[in-house]
């Protein structure tokens, strides 16, 4: 699975980090900060989680190292302090309660059935919506009113045949 919200391609940036990091604490029980200087990105993904309900762990530092300021600041706050691995899953054991189940395998998700011969009928149609200029897959999809499946065997078949070009962006190209 990829969560982002910047386009792919994108360079990484320091400027993209509070935004990826906010994934990451929203995905997350709880976040720990070993180290954060009292103006840090740390900080930052800490004040995430806690707005998102997530737990914000902290190592404690020595009160006169810049670089635990931070963190130091965030136990005073009401943060967890850690010292071991155990204060970590003490707190977050409620949430660890329920054990995983074994998957209903009658509720199991089962791919859709493709009709080979629509895709055989669709063939010349994708072909012709193809060329040397690159188009999104999804165009193709709202343009042919063929399913995304059926759109993704098509630009397979090409693919392994050498005659598809993938492009950023989930764009396509036919190749010379």
């Amino acid at each position: 699975m990829l969560l982002c919200e910047l386009p792919p391609g994108a360079q990484p940036q320091a400027r993209h980090f509070p935004q990826r990091n906010r994934i990451i604490s929203g995905i997350s029980l709880g976040v720990i900060v070993v180290e954060a200087a009292p103006r840090s990105g740390s900080l930052i993904t800490a004040r995430y989680a806690g707005e998102q309900g997530r737990e914000v762990f902290v190592v404690p530092g020595s009160p006169l190292d810049p670089r635990s300021r931070g963190g130091n600041a965030l136990i005073r706050q009401g943060a967890t302090l850690v010292q071991n691995v155990e204060d970590v899953l003490e707190a977050l054991h409620p949430l660890l309660r329920t054990p995983f189940a074994e998957p209903d395998r009658k509720a199991a998700y089962s791919p859709p059935v493709l009709d080979m011969r629509l895709i055989d009928k669709a063939r010349p149609e994708i072909l012709e919506m193809l060329g040397p200029t690159a188009v999104e897959i999804d165009e193709l999809v709202r343009q042919s009113g063929l399913s995304a499946a059926a759109v993704a065997v098509l630009l397979l078949e090409l693919d392994l045949a050498g005659r598809l070009e993938r492009l950023p962006g989930q764009r396509v190209a036919l190749t010379g």
